[in-house]
């Protein structure tokens, strides 16, 4: 299999759908909005672009299996098995709020062999394969150098439904507020981690995220030189439902904030 030329037509995939996405937004009404769980929010758009991307993916890749968020589709095991999220985003999508991505991964077996996520709105796809660089459309990107966590700029996402471990995380939240250059929050996963990989963010932390949200951010994050875990330095940040990534000069220190403020050590 080549991936290099693979993820040529998966972009192409994802910008079309991405343009569906897009020809929709002036049409969201109350009436099209479900509640999955509490502040976890579906619309017609997230389902049907999850099953245009299904529907497309399974030609290009046949056999492959999928992982996704509106369960349109059964997972089951396969060698190869996409990963989706079709609108990361979708409350920021509802209020026209212009941070919603769309985020496809290719696993195979229970390795990250490739990674895209469209920026929507501003029409930027990040792209990387296996032993590949990492790209914006056409330009190769990498991580910030920023050398120290006082001079970062991070990103973070707030939880929606898991407060558990809110108080852990609000007292990070808090450190590095006081002792960073400042933290934002876009409420998009896949878009805060692309942001990473091209060093407009320096690093990035969040806990009770899906497969879907990180699977390929943080490919991008890593093939463009940065590092990714779980809070206690393992890499169980796929399925483990926290990471935490950087460039490698500020993410020893966010790791050690993680292992310490987290309840990780």
């Amino acid at each position: 299999m080549k991936l290099e030329e693979l993820i040529k037509d998966v972009n192409t995939i994802v910008r079309e759908v991405g343009e569906y996405i897009s020809s929709q937004k002036d049409h969201i009404s109350s009436k099209d909005i479900d509640t999955k769980g509490i502040h976890d929010l579906v619309t017609f758009v997230d389902k049907r672009s999850e099953r245009m991307l299904i529907d497309h993916l399974s030609r290009i890749l046949p056999g492959s299996g999928f992982l996704v968020e509106e369960q349109t589709v059964e997972n089951e095991g396969k060698e190869y098995t996409w990963i989706i999220d079709p609108l990361d985003g979708t409350t920021n999508y509802i209020h026209g709020l212009p941070a919603y991505s769309i985020s496809v991964a290719l696993m195979k077996d229970e390795e990250v062999i490739m990674g895209t996520v469209l920026d929507v709105e501003a029409g930027e796809c990040y792209y990387s394969w296996k032993d590949g660089p990492a790209f914006l459309n056409d330009n190769i990107i990498t991580v910030s150098k920023t050398a120290s966590l006082g001079d970062s700029l991070l990103a973070t996402g707030f939880p929606y439904s898991d407060f558990e471990n809110l108080d852990a995380y609000l007292k990070m939240f808090r450190y590095l507020m006081e002792n960073t250059r400042g933290i934002r929050r876009f409420g998009s996963a896949a878009i805060d981690l692309a942001w990473v990989a091209c060093g407009r963010f320096d690093g990035f932390w969040e806990y009770s995220l899906k497969p879907w949200d990180v699977a390929a951010g943080s490919f991008i994050v890593i093939r463009a030189g940065g590092l990714c875990s779980d809070f206690s330095g393992g890499t169980n940040f796929l399925f483990g439902r926290e990471i935490v990534c950087g460039n490698p000069y500020i993410y020893p220190d966010l790791l050690e904030l993680s292992q310490k403020m987290m309840n990780k050590e």
